[in-house]
């Protein structure tokens, strides 16, 4: 007999991990995923443009925190019991090691999602969690007793066996074809699957962001409350001939901000055919996605492309010029940290001809050239969401969730993981955290032992095991 029955609504990286806390914490447990869609996992396929952002190399978790505009106080407590050291830990423990690159963001060395994908699935399956797919949870009500019924779609599957298993599985299936159909569900669970439905003790939501208030109608049939849902993690459309002439061009080091408001973000800019993307740019987004959402993506952008520079160093890089190479056309000597295409074009854009030498610059035009260089200004006419890295801001009201355990406030024995939340990071991995801490912390309240014990106060890359840094890899 099984200790209790869990049911985990959602495939993704924050069920998965749930799942795994829930199973290792808890070994009698009967633990099942739902899955809507024919695939697991099919988030941690696309991020980082299939390489999969598993998290970042900050390892303080106030500083982590930090990273999210949505859910910073909120997650302080869960960071100081899982956090990003205890991710790689936890990866390189299940064989996967991970490297970090110059900007702090953590792939495995594989450079695959797939990596990822294939470590949560085999974890899963040698857990005997039971793998559903092409299985949505239409419904949930609570019982009297406590436990929740759940009515599921009509087309549910057991999720196929890995590639290594399927002979095995073939030669099985002519003795017996229903097998496939039985074998991931567990013994009791086949009558009430065949009502459609299943009786569980224990739920745990991670349907991912609530992108429309339907996605998080589960949540509010419950009895809980969702924060307004808006696009975060998106880049923008701008109209501006020249500077789409420019697609492809990126920078390393670019100031955005919006006139009147406090949003402004450091990054590497990138010139796209609709705009402007890049770190920057989706940061910027991340912290002014209800602000941008109010003022319907149609909003004045400033772009300083040379951050580092103050005014009075900029004066002087220009002065510079005119004094060495006075008879050299201005468009053909950008300044080192600027794309030579980029530079010509904010040069014209100043009003300087294309003709103009350094000798014949007169201050009033170097002013404008310099203004131009530290704010170009654009109007920003719409966005496009980053579909690699596609975050809602907005999901299920903080105040109503047990931050230490993950358990609903209002309903005993609902559980929250992963974006469902209203919690989102700043591009960098710090969305996939967010997913692996919830997701563990509430697999192990789920299973009763609490999340103790596995984190820590003091973490430091050399303290990690399985930590490798990208020049070793």
């Amino acid at each position: 007999m099984h200790s209790q029955r869990i049911g985990i609504v959602g495939g993704g990286a924050a069920g998965f991990f749930a799942a795994l806390a829930c199973a290792e914490a808890e070994r009698g447990a009967e633990i099942f995923i739902f899955e809507k869609t024919s695939q697991f996992l099919s988030k941690v396929k696309i991020s980082g443009g299939g390489r999969c952002n598993v998290t970042h190399a900050c390892f303080d978790e106030r500083e982590l925190a930090a990273r999210f505009p949505r859910g910073e106080r909120a997650l302080i407590g869960p960071f100081k019991q899982f956090q990003a050291g205890d991710t790689v830990a936890w990866y390189a423990a299940h064989g996967v090691k991970l490297k970090t690159e110059s900007d702090g963001r953590m792939f495995p060395v594989t450079d695959s999602s797939q990596t990822i994908m294939d470590c949560l699935l085999g974890a899963a399956r040698r857990a005997d969690v039971k793998l559903l797919t092409n299985c949505g949870v239409e419904n949930i009500t609570r019982k009297p007793d406590g436990r929740f019924a759940l009515t599921l779609a009509r087309n549910f599957s057991p999720a196929p066996p890995p590639p290594e298993e399927r002979a095995g599985t073939r030669r099985s299936l002519r003795s017996n074809p229903r097998a496939a159909t039985r074998a991931p569900l567990g013994r009791g669970a086949g009558e009430e699957f065949a009502k459609e439905g299943i009786i569980c003790d224990k739920i745990l939501l991670a349907t991912g962001g609530c992108r429309t208030p339907a996605l998080g109608q589960l949540a509010v049939s419950l009895g809980h409350t969702l924060e307004p849902p808006v696009p975060s993690l998106f880049t923008f459309h701008i109209e501006t001939p020249w500077l789409r002439a420019l697609a492809g061009v990126s920078v390393e080091m670019a100031e955005v901000s919006v006139p009147g408001t406090k949003l402004r973000e450091r990054g590497a800019l990138l010139v796209t055919h609709w705009g402007l993307s890049g770190t920057a740019i989706l940061r910027l987004s991340a912290w002014g996605a209800r602000q941008l959402h109010e003022l319907n993506y149609s909003f004045p952008l400033q772009v300083n492309w040379l951050p580092l520079l103050n005014a009075e160093k900029l004066v002087m890089e220009l002065e510079a010029r005119r004094t060495s190479q006075p008879a050299k056309m201005i468009v053909n000597s950008p300044i080192p940290s600027l794309p030579a295409r980029l530079w010509a074009q904010l040069v014209q854009a100043s009003g300087v001809s294309r003709a103009t030498r350094w000798s014949a610059l007169s201050r009033a035009a170097q002013h404008k050239l310099a203004q131009q260089l530290r704010r170009t200004e654009f109007t920003v006419s719409g966005k496009s969401l980053n579909q690699d890295e596609f975050v809602t801001c907005g999901g299920v009201r903080l105040s109503e969730v047990n931050f230490s355990t993950l358990e609903s406030r209002i309903c005993p024995g609902l559980f929250f993981a992963g974006e469902v939340l209203d919690i989102d990071g700043i591009t960098g991995g710090f969305n996939f955290q967010a997913a692996w801490t919830t997701g563990w912390i509430a697999g192990r309240a789920m299973a009763g032992t609490g999340a103790q014990g596995a984190g820590r106060d003091d973490v430091s890359p050399p303290a990690v095991s399985g930590f490798i840094s990208s020049a070793g890899s």
